[in-house]
């Protein structure tokens, strides 16, 4: 067993008029993740003969613009996700806990649902590529998801069910430490570098491989690869990953939002699994298509 590395949630804290303002590494993994995926889409649409016709969907000045979108679609999409995915009788009964976003609570589907209205909204306006911008994003995001499982990690939540492996985690905390049938400190499957290392570094080496070996000149082939790869990630890591306390019950002690005896799906499942068969109809729909043409 790894016991947990004393870091604390807060980068740094100051005191202002009795107010107390405080970096925290969730906020920064947002941040550095955006200003990544800013220089990403700057280098592949720099370079002409990446893309179909040599002509990528906008210029390198126009990145600034769609980053603005893309940041309000992640916020407001992962939010409005949260509350109504995994907590909506809480917020229903609690609404202007709703914009409370600095107390926790974001979904990568809600944020992934946002992103999409996002781009669609800015091509539309910008009279650009739809596809060939949501490929482009696609490659951009990986990072930004690294980032903020590391940060997941780093703020000890999100973490897995118990484990006796060897790398098995002791997290802090009441909660953490309740496991039925253990004595002693509990160990946990750190789930959160499982996600890191899916879907933040693996995801980005596939992406960037196919990017660079011309793969922008299939529009939406790359987004197609982003929505499986992410899709079976996330559902492999959902078997380790601890859902949110309001799914269990003495009826349902593994926490599963779609359940079918001893089975079933967990929420994160439910909504992987849409994305991961959508991401399989775009690639093997242009296989399909590339086969015909040959």
């Amino acid at each position: 067993m790894i016991t947990f590395p004393d870091i604390s949630p807060e980068i740094f804290s100051v005191s202002l008029f009795g107010v107390n303002f405080a970096l925290r590494w969730y906020a920064l993994s947002y941040i550095v993740g955006f200003i990544c995926a800013l220089q990403i889409m700057k280098f592949f649409v720099s370079r002409e003969n990446l893309w179909e016709k040599k002509a990528p969907p906008f210029k390198a000045n126009i990145a600034d613009s769609i980053l603005t979108y893309l940041i309000l679609g992640v916020i407001i999409g992962g939010r409005l996700g949260y509350v109504i995915f995994y907590n909506f009788e809480y917020y229903f009964s609690n609404p202007l806990s709703v914009i409370r976003i600095w107390d926790g609570g974001m979904a990568f589907h809600g944020g992934f649902i946002g992103v999409i209205l996002a781009v669609i909204l800015f091509c539309w306006r910008k009279k650009i590529s739809l596809w060939s911008t949501a490929d482009l994003i696609a490659v951009s995001t990986p990072p930004g998801l690294f980032f903020g499982r590391v940060a997941n990690f780093i703020n000890s939540e999100l973490w897995g069910r118990p484990t006796e492996v060897f790398w098995g985690v002791i997290f802090p905390g009441e909660r953490a430490q309740q496991c039925d049938g253990v004595i002693g400190p509990c160990a946990r499957h750190p789930s959160q570098l499982y996600e890191a290392g899916l879907e933040g570094i693996l995801l980005f080496i596939i992406l960037i491989y196919l990017a660079l070996a011309g793969r922008f000149k299939s529009p939406g082939f790359l987004t197609g690869v982003f929505a499986f790869g992410y899709g079976i990630s996330r559902f492999i890591v959902e078997y380790f990953r601890v859902p949110d306390p309001q799914f269990f019950s003495p009826e349902n002690p593994y926490g599963f939002a779609l359940q079918i005896g001893d089975y079933g799906l967990t929420m994160g499942q439910c909504l992987s699994l849409p994305m991961l068969l959508v991401g399989l109809a775009l690639c093997s729909g242009w296989a399909a298509r590339r086969k015909k043409e040959l």
